[in-house]
């Protein structure tokens, strides 16, 4: 006996439909997605580079500025740079200078009695 078409549902006739649209729809969003996906790559790849860049001149400047500076300390330039101006300075006089002794901590000095009283334990005994 031949089936009568009519009398099928919807859902069977438009299910293979149905299946085939879903199918296309996932390929289509899983293209989107990786092409996305590339894209982001590349601009955080091109992002990396320019930042390494950056880096890379900020680390010349610093040893430029770092080579400036040890010049503008150094006693030659320093003394260049008083005449210059005419600040009138001049190097100290020997009795202009006033030597201070180191102070000793406190905490020094018991490390150092201990250091002491240790090693005459340490002694051998001579009998």
């Amino acid at each position: 006996m031949a089936t009568n078409k009519k009398g099928q549902s919807a859902a069977i006739r438009f299910g293979p439909a149905l299946k085939a649209f879903f199918l296309c729809f996932l390929i289509a969003g899983s293209a989107v997605g990786y092409v996305w996906q590339k894209s982001q790559i590349y601009e955080l790849g091109r992002e990396i580079r320019q930042e390494e860049i950056h880096l890379l001149q900020l680390k010349h400047d610093n040893e430029r500025l770092t080579d400036q500076l040890a010049v503008l300390r150094s006693p030659m330039m320093l003394d260049q740079r008083a005449r210059t101006l005419n600040l009138g300075l001049v190097p100290a006089q020997p009795a202009q200078v006033y030597r201070l002794p180191e102070p000793i901590l406190r905490s020094m000095q018991d490390n150092l009695a201990r250091q002491i009283a240790g090693r005459q334990g340490d002694a051998p005994l001579m009998q």
